[in-house]
């Protein structure tokens, strides 16, 4: 591999990490400033776009190139090839099955069945489901093999359960003979004078004449893009199928949780889905005068409140950074001379705190950003966020990465992309301040 690749890399990354940045100050403005942004503004945004665009598909290349090299490299060991078995353990116990028909017993059992047909002149298990990525079947790294159906939905049940953000967005699955999506939507940023960006309702006299109107749609278009993880087991543990079974779910699991979570929330839209916090439509409300560094008070709440779509209003959650509960907890309400608790139960600190503002749940979690950050605290109608996702994880594995130690890595693949349906804030018909079902409050450093 050449010594300029790694480097090339780096330059891609640094630069569009410096072009989102730019993005962001360029948005941050216009929010600053409680207004959309201009002409010029607008012009410079779309550039910056472009080059985001552009060096991610360098670097998806440089990326590609690097995987190449490696594959060549191990291409030109002498492979010893799995073969397989004609009888595999459950045909030996039950000669009559038919093939389409065995199963694996637990997640375990599939993943020593991995391991054993990475393995030069290993048997490949006649259960396992092969999905080829690269052009042969020559070396175990040129394909994966499936997750058993029901180990993969569990798994992924497992993560749609445990997330208060992941379980709460629209999901779509993708298709077999489709790599993505494409979606209408409706463009619409104010209903000052008409709904959906151009139906107009009009009061007639008998006789009048109706004037045509017509609705404006954009079109989303999400792409899957795929997140991968590896971890590692010991010989010791391949040993034992029952505690593999749990290591691999538990662990694929959590990682898989809390790395939706962080995109839904922070995602940048380059290589990976578009985060709430990067989306044009989200309202950040402006801080109090005079108000200290470091703190929530009773004010922004209430206004975060006033800027929420109404209809979403049922449906919103409210997430925090768990640096944030103690603001949460001496937060009150100034009554002429005295003031009321607004979050402590009246039993105070003897009694649980209540687990709701305005009436919708709080969740912390560990996504959103430190206390006195943007993003510390977020009020989000998840149902208008939309995930796509096809299928379950995609395993593959190898005993190269770490011979001398002993250990088998295991790499899992998972394809999705999602963003926020809103693509802007909307304007109510009385002209009052723009909504959304995405508010955050501003930084207070």
């Amino acid at each position: 591999m050449s010594g300029k690749l790694p480097d090339r890399i780096i330059e891609l990354t640094r630069l569009i990490d410096t072009r989102m940045s730019e993005l962001e100050a360029l948005k941050n403005k216009a929010i600053g400033e409680q207004r959309h942004m201009n002409e010029e503004e607008r012009t410079q945004y779309k550039a910056l776009m472009d080059d985001v665009t552009t060096y991610s598909a360098e670097l998806d290349l440089e990326k590609e190139e690097i995987n190449i090299r490696g594959k060549i490299g191990e291409s030109r060991r002498d492979p010893i090839l799995p073969s397989v078995d004609s009888r595999d353990m459950e045909q030996r116990k039950y000669p009559g099955l038919p093939a389409k028909e065995l199963r694996f017993d637990t997640l375990g059992d599939q993943m020593l069945a991995i391991a054993r047909a990475s393995q030069s002149g290993g048997i490949v298990d006649r259960r396992l489901n092969r999905a080829i990525t690269g052009m042969s079947e020559t070396f175990p790294s040129d394909g994966g093999f499936l997750v058993q159906t029901d180990f993969s939905s569990e798994l992924i049940r497992r993560v749609y359960e445990a997330s208060p953000v992941v379980s709460r967005v629209r999901r779509i699955p993708v298709g077999a003979n489709a790599n993505g999506i494409k979606l209408n939507a409706v463009a619409e940023s104010s209903r000052a004078s008409s709904v959906w960006g151009g139906i107009i309702m009009y009061w007639l006299a008998e006789g009048g004449t109706k004037s045509p109107t017509l609705p404006q749609f954009r079109q989303m278009e999400l792409t899957l893009k795929k997140v991968a993880g590896l971890w590692y087991a010991t010989d010791e543990l391949l040993q034992d199928a029952t505690a593999l079974s749990a290591v691999a779910s538990d662990g694929f699991s959590e990682a898989l949780d809390l790395e939706l979570e962080d995109v839904i929330i922070n995602g940048t839209g380059a290589g990976q889905p578009l985060g709430i916090m990067k989306s044009p439509a989200l309202v950040t409300v402006a801080i109090e005068g005079g108000q200290l560094a470091d703190t929530v008070v009773a004010e922004n709440v209430i206004k975060m409140w006033a800027n929420l779509y109404a209809r979403s209003m049922p449906n919103a959650v409210w997430l925090i950074s768990q640096s944030v509960l103690p603001q949460l907890m001496t937060m009150g309400v100034t009554v002429g001379v005295g003031g009321t608790p607004m979050w402590m139960p009246p039993s105070g600190l003897a009694g649980a705190p209540y687990g709701s503002l305005m009436g919708r749940p709080i969740y912390a979690i560990e996504c959103c950003a430190k206390l006195g950050d943007l993003g510390d605290i977020l009020l989000a109608d998840l149902s208008q966020y939309i995930l796509i996702e096809k299928g379950g994880p995609q395993f593959a594995s190898s005993i190269h990465l770490s011979f001398t130690t002993d250990q088998t890595c295991f790499r899992a693949v998972y394809r999705c992309d999602g963003q926020p349906a809103w693509n802007t804030t909307l304007t109510p018909k009385d002209g009052s301040a723009a909504t959304s079902p995405f508010v955050t409050l501003a930084a207070r450093a």
